[in-house]
């Protein structure tokens, strides 16, 4: 039976009483559960403890920025997606946004699993904006003093006029035969998105424009996402994943030639028995550690290691390995990378 932390039931106790959503941050609600980041087995963890609970998190805790406050609410089995579009946004603006309900469906699926780019720390940093009226040297003064290169022209936080940037104040200045005076003069059309776009579909729109401003669900300006972010958001994820990989290939080095055809088909998963075994290729993670957790077949390798350290060590990076392969914004933590990293340098030093 799952666990619900005395945090969230005291939550849940509350929203039952008075029938008023509780506001929560994201990282809160981690934390309840002795965790920092949004792995696939805490996420499982949380979903669990939530339908236990008889709550839901709007937006979806999955979905929301790490430190976006989310509402514990009773679960509302109808799920709303409305495409709008804000009066005070410019008509030549291109917007596409839906409506943040993502509420968990009783049962703990959700409607869409996507990462969204509202869960970048760069969609969630408020943006430093110039008005029309600004004047051109103060902008570039502005671009240059925190090495940004580019600028929204907002009015308040809602109104979105444009931006301005290196390359549009060069493409004014070619086309004007007047110098740009003011930013007005020098800005292009903006491109804006929801802070619930997929992020794959907001990856396409900032190859095109270099960068996107994100509107949160008050339709406020939250955040700023450029290619440079987005190449150190994928530059994070990445480490990771090359490590998982090199770590299976190493492992694979390690088993290869050392088993019977027979006995590598013996370390298939029982509930997977159809599936066609010819080498150590076609085997799981977990079907490696099966194989080598038995004495016999760790003798095989030749090692004077610990076999019972060295299959638990294989379990935590076989854990690592389902958030890595989950694909989630919020990364692995700095233990884990350390714990990929040395176990990659230890497996190196075998061959």
């Amino acid at each position: 039976m799952p666990k619900v932390p005395p945090q969230l039931q005291a939550a849940a106790d509350q929203v039952n009483e008075t029938g008023k959503p509780k506001m929560i941050r994201v990282r809160d609600l981690l934390s309840w559960f002795g965790a920092q980041r949004r792995g696939l087995l805490v996420i499982r963890e949380i979903r669990a403890a939530l339908k236990k609970a008889k709550l839901v998190t709007v937006p979806d805790f999955e979905v929301a920025y790490i430190d976006q406050r989310v509402k514990l609410k009773a679960p509302n089995p109808t799920l709303k997606t409305a495409s709008k579009n804000p009066p005070d946004i410019a008509p030549s603006e291109k917007i596409v946004t839906t409506e943040q309900s993502y509420e968990a469906v009783v049962g703990g699926s959700v409607p869409d699993p996507a990462p969204r780019i509202g869960m970048l720390k760069a969609a969630n940093t408020p943006p430093l904006t110039v008005s029309r009226e600004t004047e051109l040297v103060e902008a570039v003064s502005k671009m240059l003093m925190h090495d940004y290169s580019q600028l929204p022209v907002t009015t308040g936080e809602r109104t979105v006029h444009g931006v301005i940037s290196w390359k549009s104040i060069g493409r004014a200045k070619v086309k004007s035969s007047n110098s740009c005076k003011l930013v007005r003069d020098c800005m292009e059309n903006a491109e804006v998105v929801s802070a619930d776009t997929h992020l794959f579909d907001a990856i396409g729109r900032i190859a095109a424009k270099d960068v996107v401003l994100v509107k949160d669900t008050e339709n406020k300006i939250s955040g700023l996402v450029t290619t440079y972010d987005i190449s150190l958001q994928f530059s994070s994820l990445s480490e990771p994943f090359l490590l998982v990989s090199e770590i299976e290939n190493h492992i694979r080095r390690l088993i290869d030639g050392k088993f019977s055809l027979e006995e590598l088909k013996a370390a298939r998963d029982p509930s997977d028995s159809g599936r066609k075994i010819e080498n150590v290729a076609n085997l799981t993670f977990g079907e490696y550690i099966r194989l080598l957790d038995k004495s016999s077949n760790w003798a095989r390798l030749g090692y004077e290691l610990s076999r019972v350290e060295c299959t638990k060590r294989l379990r935590e990076i076989g854990r690592i390995r389902n958030d890595v392969m989950h694909f989630h914004p919020d990364g692995v933590s700095d233990q884990d990378l350390e714990l990929l990293r040395d176990t990659r340098k230890f497996l190196q030093e075998l061959h």
